[in-house]
């Protein structure tokens, strides 16, 4: 596969980094037919604040998951947004702005809350962002970044 100029090969598994979330080593999927970023989290809700401003409160990963720890995780940059599923089914989710690492690097990323607990992987990163940062998909590789970050 010839690489355009600028772009990055990700395969379609991978291992991701949330350092703000302190979580490493996430399995997450590559999607290209999904337009939005997810990742599987629990118990959202808007909490209400003294200062008026609202915080969104939500749990990240499954309690069978073997990070999880029942941290609850607050976002005070958040909208919905109204998403389509591949079967046609549409849903508002909470999108949140936050970080994330591949091949060594920092990236901005936004993910939309879903409920991904019957999903075999967490996260889902989507073509808004693979198209954002210029990823181009090998579906025959997987864990490429991962494995570059176990080199170094």
């Amino acid at each position: 596969m010839n690489n355009r100029p600028g772009s990055r090969l990700i395969g379609i598994f991978d291992k991701v980094d949330l350092p703000e979330f302190e979580l490493y080593d996430l399995d997450c999927k590559i999607d290209t037919g999904a337009y939005t970023s997810a990742i599987h989290c629990h118990r959202v809700c808007i909490v209400e604040t003294p200062h008026r401003r609202p915080v969104l409160s939500f749990h990240l990963l499954d309690p069978a998951h073997p990070q999880y720890n029942d941290h609850e995780y607050q976002a005070t940059h958040f909208y919905e947004k109204k998403v389509t599923s591949s079967s046609g089914h549409s849903d508002y989710r909470f999108v949140i702005q936050t970080k994330i690492i591949l091949f060594g690097e920092l990236f901005d990323i936004e993910f939309t809350l879903a409920d991904r607990e019957q999903m075999r992987y967490p996260i889902l990163l989507g073509r808004k962002f693979l198209k954002k940062y210029g990823f181009l998909v090998d579906v025959r590789k997987k864990n490429l970044s991962f494995f570059q970050k176990k080199q170094t």
